[in-house]
């Protein structure tokens, strides 16, 4: 873990929060919003800065990368990389906000088996269009959706165009089991799972809203790697500590470039490099000794140019 950590002191009778940089892969768990799992895990690490990568729905479990101190600089790379859910689905059920958090809309027989769900979902692999729901974050006129929802009215919404890479059913030796399946998706930024899943109730003409969803990867994060806040609470502060990644594990997705210790010192300092690349090109950039220093952007004339570097490298 590249984590600069001074041990918490008081001072005037109050805590001092203290300087910690990593990243915590927390397995956030089902009720909790994002931000109350991220204020949880900033007094459980007693950390003087701290965000997350994007946020997960209370309706959701899974896994929220939460960053601490110079890693909130790099948060951002995790919003377009692709993510992984396993998505519960309860057909014949249609909710106003196409999960299960919602008032019921109508309700119809199921007469469908997997194959007619298999078949179903293979429609919706590949580049779609989505129309968001209502019940969403995203503005009209500097105002979210959800607040128009609440009081009642609907607008119009441009569909946007998403990419479904995989989907696929679960559990395929059993039946349907109370109208419900599993399926898993690994699909692009922007991809409303539950606007998937109602999609796919009304392709098969029985309607359908999200029941349970998971968040199980994002980029080449993975859930596997998570920690709960209960497991974190029964953890001694060393061995909480040691569960923090470094800063640059939220880059995975970008080439590495090593630089020899005079342009790794210029760079430090705000300069330009000589680096030959494509231009347009971000790379993670660390020193001889794979010492992280920042994010950098090649540019014309074969020059890297620094764009978010980490304090003190």
């Amino acid at each position: 873990m590249n984590a600069r950590m001074n041990a918490p002191h008081r001072e005037g009778g109050k805590l001092r929060r203290r300087r910690l940089d990593g990243v915590l892969l927390l397995d956030k768990s089902l009720g909790l919003s994002s931000n109350h799992a991220l204020q949880a895990a900033r007094r459980l690490y007693n950390a003087e800065k701290a965000g997350h990568t994007g946020t997960l729905d209370p309706l959701a479990t899974g896994l929220l990368p939460l960053c601490f101190g110079e890693a909130t600089k790099f948060s951002g790379e995790l919003l377009n990389a692709d993510k992984r859910y396993v998505a519960t689905v309860q057909l014949g059920v249609t909710t106003d906000t196409a999960d299960a958090e919602g008032a019921v809309l109508e309700r119809r027989p199921v007469t469908v088996d997997r194959s007619d769900v298999k078949a179903a979902m293979a429609h919706f692999v590949g580049e779609i269009d989505q129309v968001p729901p209502m019940y969403s974050a995203l503005k009209r006129d500097g105002k979210p959706l959800y607040e128009y929802a609440r009081a009642g009215i609907e607008v119009e919404r441009t569909s946007r165009r998403v990419s479904i890479h995989e989907l696929r059913l679960l559990d395929s030796d059993h039946d349907l089991v109370d109208g419900r399946f599993v399926f898993e998706v690994r699909c692009s930024k922007g991809t409303y799972v539950r606007t998937l899943a109602a999609d796919i109730g009304d392709r098969l003409g029985c309607g359908a809203h999200l029941a349970a969803l998971r968040r199980t990867g994002i980029g080449a994060l993975d859930v596997a790697q998570a920690h709960s806040l209960a497991t974190l609470e029964g953890l001694p502060a060393e061995a909480r500590d040691a569960l923090l990644l470094p800063p640059d594990s939220l880059l995975a997705s970008l080439a590495e470039a090593r630089l020899d210790a005079a342009d790794a010192a210029r760079l430090r300092h705000g300069q330009a490099v000589r680096w030959a690349g494509e231009e347009g090109t971000r790379l993670r950039v660390y020193d001889a000794e794979h010492g992280f220093i920042g994010v950098c952007q090649q540019v014309a004339d074969g020059w890297l140019q620094p764009l978010r570097l980490v304090a003190g490298a």
